[in-house]
């Protein structure tokens, strides 16, 4: 082992190597520390596979193999190195399947194994990882079902799993996450109805399931997301999902007693969603940054109602439409930070 390396080791036995250029595979003197507690081995250059041999440091609470280019499969040894609450090993050229011998480590709180090219299933034995509280598998090639097992680990609050090729239903048992803020799915090939159960989920405030192959309606429970900023359920064939005509129930939910409808923050992304034009009993719209393009439809005009427009802080472009001289209630109109040309 260099002496320059043992130099590096703290007094709370952390290694951190990170940005070092190791060039190559993991060195054989890394496992005959056998006293580490922390090993970050991130963006090192490293290639080759993962050495079976990282389980004999069973000491280790944090290892982290991130931004390399490692290849192979991720050794079930690893399953051995049950003090582990941080495992992360994203942004590599991994392949094979996710080892169920990592459900053995009940310690963990954050698993990273995006972007990698893994294959198969995920494993149900990851349901055994109680502590967790971030899940994020997103960027690989799994298929299969995303297991029911997962509902179990309540104290996640972050659980990316997009741009796989998962196939089936979304679980209900998702509904039992209720600390997540960020759910993301999106990019699968997963099918069925948006379970109601997802409106339990009151903490959220990213909900990405686009580009799937949902169908049904969009359950009215989803107006209970109070918190969402970002919410897409655009690329699959949902009905009232916020592509069409009809208005969707989350959006029903959220228009007060007043009139008042306030999506200010929300991603709608796209142009100003034809359902919009509908609600003709508005007195407050607010769109202010919500990710909107294309131009101001003068269906708006129609809104007659309204005392207050905000369309502003977002990527509008385009001439102001006429017809918005219809809106002679209007005390107040907002379209500052766009792109609207003419006069």
């Amino acid at each position: 082992m260099p002496e320059w390396v043992l130099d590096r080791i703290t007094a709370e036995g952390m290694l951190n190597l990170s940005g070092e250029d190791l060039g190559d595979e993991i060195p054989a003197w890394v496992c005959q520390i056998t006293s580490l507690r922390g090993l970050n081995l991130a963006k090192c250059g490293l290639t080759g596979a993962i050495p079976p041999e990282l389980g004999q440091l069973t000491g280790l609470t944090r290892l982290w193999l991130d931004k390399n280019q490692l290849t192979g499969p991720i050794p079930p040894e690893l399953g051995q190195l049950t003090n582990l609450a941080s495992l992360t090993m994203a942004g590599n050229q991994l392949t094979g399947a996710i080892p169920l011998e990592l459900g053995q480590l009940t310690n963990l709180t954050s698993l990273g194994l995006d972007g990698n090219q893994l294959t198969g299933a995920i494993p149900p034995e990851l349901g055994q990882l109680t502590n967790l509280t971030r899940l994020v598998l997103d960027r690989n090639q799994l298929t299969g079902a995303i297991p029911p097992e997962l509902g179990q680990l309540t104290n996640l609050t972050d659980m990316r799993l997009y741009r796989n090729q998962l196939t089936g239903a979304i679980p209900p048992e998702l509904g039992q996450l209720t600390n997540l803020t960020r759910l993301e799915l999106n990019g699968n090939r997963l099918t069925g109805t948006v379970p109601p159960e997802l409106g339990r989920l009151t903490n959220l405030t990213r909900l990405v399931l686009n580009y799937n192959r949902l169908t049904g309606t969009v359950p009215p429970e989803l107006g209970r997301l109070t918190n969402l900023t970002d919410m897409r359920l655009d690329g699959n064939q949902l009905e009232g999902d916020g592509g069409g005509d009809a208005v969707p129930m989350w959006v029903l939910d959220r228009i007060t007693d007043t009139g008042i409808l306030n999506l200010s923050g929300k991603d709608l992304g796209g142009e100003i969603p034809p359902w919009v034009y509908q609600l003709t009993d508005l007195r407050v719209l607010n769109l202010f940054k919500c990710g909107l393009t294309g131009a101001i439809p003068p269906q708006l005009g129609q809104l007659t109602n309204l005392t207050n427009l905000q369309l502003g802080g977002n990527q509008l472009t385009g001439a102001i439409p006429t017809e918005l001289g219809q809106l002679t209630n209007l005390t107040s109109l907002q379209l500052n930070g766009n792109q609207l040309a003419g006069t």
